[in-house]
């Protein structure tokens, strides 16, 4: 049977460690009745179910597609949609109701996990913005050419480690700020530097660093002028800093101002290579994915995902 193209399909991705699951949801879906809005919901077990569950909902027909979750639950998303023909891909529209460990794409568009019915209402008006995809191009273990996409950033070195294990706490703790804090305690006996060697634009960097963020989107505070709409990626490449600058950084970083840095460089660009990053973690969208063999490449995307704007 044919599905009505006004009806919404609904992936609900309940967040890990939480106990009230069903009220969560059974709260969403009342706001959604309020507003009259025609859907059908499917609910993911695990993170491995949501691209199977979003490939039925496109292959069911559904022209509104609406992710209740996350930055890593948007990802598979968003990497279920990319193995689509293009037009079929444009003939769907993505949006978020945020509900995830970390919804930092959401908030860069002013969505808030507490303000359902202003959620519902932004997502009801229908407002389309074609947006970007950062993607990185990498050989794997089994000597496998491979790709994934990313909404708001990719982290190579510290902070990939750095978000692995936010999430971990942040499961553990519940709170946000607790939950960095206590990551970031962690890693001061971590592994600090990594050998890489970088091309961006006209530069090659070869040298010791901490940590880089590629951004299509706000990159978790690290990337701050990025926007998933000017066919660019920004980049910061942070050398190691001695330990009082590396709290200057951290403050920087929670007040919004992490570019001004000394330790930190920034660059636009739409292609980064990156021919040498010596046993440093790789996170995308906030996870945490295997690390590629030898170099691997960055680019950008431009407007690939209809995705739902707030009014």
């Amino acid at each position: 049977m044919a599905i009505e193209t006004t009806k919404w399909g609904v992936l609900y991705c309940p967040r890990t460690g939480i106990s009230n699951k069903q009220k969560r949801w059974e709260k969403i879906a009342a706001v959604l009745r309020e507003r009259h809005v025609d859907f059908d919901m499917v609910q993911s077990e695990t993170s491995d179910s949501v691209e199977r569950l979003m490939t039925m909902l496109i292959n069911n027909g559904y022209k509104t597609i609406i992710i209740v979750g996350g930055d890593s639950a948007l990802n598979d998303a968003v990497n279920c949609l990319m193995k689509v023909e293009k037009q079929v891909r444009d003939t769907i529209s993505l949006g978020v109701i945020p509900n995830g460990v970390m919804n930092d794409f959401a908030r860069f568009w002013g969505f808030d996990e507490d303000e359902l019915e202003q959620t519902v209402g932004w997502l009801a008006a229908k407002r389309v913005r074609k947006i970007d995809l950062g993607c990185i191009r990498y050989t794997n273990k089994n000597n496998e050419k491979c790709h994934r996409y990313f909404l708001n950033c990719l982290n190579i070195g510290m902070t990939a480690d750095i978000m692995n294990l936010r999430r971990q706490t942040r499961r553990l703790f519940g709170s946000r700020t607790l939950s960095f804090i206590t990551s970031l305690f962690v890693m001061l006996f971590h592994r600090m530097e990594y050998k890489m060697k970088l091309r961006i634009n006209s530069d090659t960097i070869d040298r010791k660093v901490m940590t880089v963020c590629i951004g299509s989107g706000p990159g978790y505070g690290q990337t701050p002028n990025a926007v998933p709409y000017n066919g660019m990626l920004d980049v910061s490449v942070v050398y190691h800093p001695e330990m009082v600058q590396l709290i200057e950084g951290l403050w920087l970083l929670i007040a919004g101002r992490f570019l001004n840095h000394r330790s930190v460089h920034p660059f636009r660009t739409c292609e980064i290579f990156v021919d040498e990053a010596r046993k440093a973690m790789v996170g995308i969208d906030g996870r945490l994915m295997k690390t590629p063999v030898g170099a691997y490449r960055v680019n950008v995307e431009q407007e690939v995902i209809n995705f739902l704007i707030p009014d």
